[in-house]
């Protein structure tokens, strides 16, 4: 009988302990209300076979015209000026060798997005274009875990009007808007991460289960919707209340099957309805 008191008392406390590991942010910030749609256009409203390819300016201009929210990467060129790209690496979309913070903005302006006559641009440019038209969803790219990308966006967004929330896959970004602009909306992005080879590591099992959440205190959860079904993120969700974003929703099939899942939608191929 002592025995088995003593291992249910174990089996509580570890999932106590669980639980407090992944509880997110409880109380929903007022800068919730400001965030007035459920759509949202991955990278723009864009075509990468078109003269509107990812990240590009023509994409976000699209994304207003259709009133769509827009979520969009940041990440530091080599002279510190905040670009909007997604890829660590210039190949996929530029055709040129090496990353984006081996290159000054000045020589990154001059490559050209998937032979498009678009051109890689700067987050103040983005800014000005979109001027609180629609909600901005601002993914954090942290390279070599070098957070002065987020001192450098927060400083330009203290200063814009519109609405917006801000997310990274690093949860060393979330802590830093937690210690130094807490009002700010911020979100955990996740995914099933150890399904592949190269991220079958101990901080990527704590990142997949949520396992940081007490650290950073995210507002809101994005996660993969084609692993909608991991428990953290759903106890996350179901449990603690906590508003979620499914990414990336490429058919109007997917956004189906996972509208009773999340409360936003990061879709891109396809115009929600």
């Amino acid at each position: 009988m002592n025995i088995i008191m003593i291992l249910s008392g174990v089996a509580i406390g570890l999932c106590l302990l669980y639980l407090f590991l992944i509880m997110p942010a409880i109380q929903r910030k007022p800068e919730f209300s400001r965030f007035q749609t459920i759509y949202v256009a991955h990278r723009g409203l864009h075509d990468n076979l078109s003269e509107a390819p990812e990240n590009s300016l023509k994409s976000f201009e699209k994304a207003v015209a259709a009133g769509y929210g827009i979520e969009l990467d940041l990440q530091l060129s080599k002279d510190g000026q905040i670009v909007v790209f997604h890829d660590e690496s210039l190949e996929r979309v530029c055709g040129v060798e090496g990353d984006v913070l081996d290159y000054t903005y000045e020589e990154l302006k001059n490559f050209p997005l998937l032979n498009s006559g678009e051109r890689i641009p700067l987050f103040a440019e983005v800014l000005k274009l979109v001027d609180g038209r629609v909600p901005l969803i601002i993914e954090y790219k942290i390279v070599q875990h070098d957070l002065s990308v987020c001192a450098l966006g927060d400083k330009m967004l203290r200063e814009y009007k519109g609405a917006y929330v801000i997310e990274s896959f690093h949860p060393f970004a979330l802590r830093w808007y937690k210690k130094n602009n807490p009002s700010v909306v911020r979100g955990q992005l996740a995914d099933r991460f150890t399904d592949k080879a190269e991220y079958r590591s101990f901080q990527y099992f704590l990142l997949q289960n949520m396992l940081l959440n007490f650290i950073t205190k995210p507002d809101f959860i994005a996660f993969n919707h084609e692993n909608s079904g991991m428990w953290s993120r759903t106890l996350c969700h179901r449990l603690f209340c906590n508003p979620a974003v499914g990414w990336t929703i490429k058919t109007p099939g997917e956004l189906e099957k996972a509208r009773n899942k999340f409360g936003w939608f990061i879709f891109e191929g396809f115009v929600p309805k």
